[in-house]
């Protein structure tokens, strides 16, 4: 089947509204384009749950800060085409700035306050812009379940919350991080990366490896799995550290105590670059 493309809003509508005569179940995969294997794996997952599978990809001015990378954002719409059309994607919607937020556009989905602390502290007004283009996206598409990455762990959260908070009637569904073979996180800011500084950023993993490996043999003291995460990236000049966090999964609040279910999440900067990674204790490995 081809991939239906999309632009604008009324075509959008018209699109779905064949799928839903149709008794189609419906998936979004929300996504800002410059696709890798880590999209394609929300897409995998979105063919299973779903009939079709509606995939965006809008490069959001909302969820970026003034002095970050919108400009340089990575884009390759037609790449991205061909890869969801080969994994199995119905429809791809690729709206304009001005379409999504046309001239006048002012109301904004506010957050609570669980989008204060890590991203949130270091990207003020970064959730809202997240949460205000995916109520958007909801209300546009009105899927039956949307799918996200794990790698973005407060922003599931948070959309899980908004979710609930708005009675959202669909379903979330998380997807676990993917990795290259030598443990990086697949991102697209990966791209922006010199070869040296990509060997830099497998510090992320190699200490979320290190926290893990003592979890495992029985510490659940927060501090020391935190200082276990420290050590490794310490030791790698040029790697700076926004945050090392050890959280519960609910509201990402700080623990003393690291229960399985635990996350360590962790942001950093290599270079000019700034990348997440995180890990679940007792779920996977890194």
């Amino acid at each position: 089947m081809p991939l239906v493309r999309c632009t604008t809003v009324a075509e959008l509508r018209a699109e779905l509204a064949v799928m839903r005569r149709a008794g189609r179940r419906v998936a979004l995969v929300p996504t800002m384009g410059a696709l890798h294997e880590g999209h394609l794996r929300l897409v995998d997952a979105a063919r299973r749950l779903a009939d079709e599978v509606v995939v965006s990809v809008f490069v959001n001015p909302l969820q970026f800060g003034p002095r970050e990378d919108l400009a340089r954002y990575p884009r390759d719409l037609e790449r991205d085409a061909t890869l969801v059309h080969d994994r199995g994607a119905s429809l791809l919607f690729a709206p304009t700035i001005a379409e999504m937020y046309p001239e006048g556009a002012t109301t904004r989905v506010r957050p609570g306050p669980a989008a204060e602390r890590w991203e949130g502290a270091v990207r003020p007004g970064h959730f809202e812009g997240v949460l205000t283009v995916v109520a958007k996206l909801f209300h546009l598409v009105g899927p039956e379940v949307a799918v996200f990455g794990r790698k973005d762990v407060q922003q599931a959260m948070l959309i899980r919350r908004m979710v609930a908070d708005l009675d959202f009637p669909v379903e979330i569904a998380v997807v676990p991080t993917v990795r290259e073979a030598d443990g990086l996180a697949l991102s697209s800011r990966n791209a922006y990366l010199s070869p040296a500084e990509r060997t830099d950023a497998l510090a992320l993993s190699r200490g979320l490896r290190a926290a893990r490996e003592l979890w495992q043999a029985g510490e659940r003291s927060a501090g020391r799995l935190r200082d276990a995460v420290a050590g490794v990236l310490a030791s790698v000049d040029g790697l700076v550290p926004d945050y090392i966090a050890v959280v519960e999964p609910g509201q990402l609040a700080p623990v003393a105590t690291t229960p399985a279910g635990t996350v360590i999440a962790i942001a950093a900067r290599v270079g000019a670059t700034r990348l997440l990674d995180n890990t679940i204790l007792g779920e996977d490995d890194v």
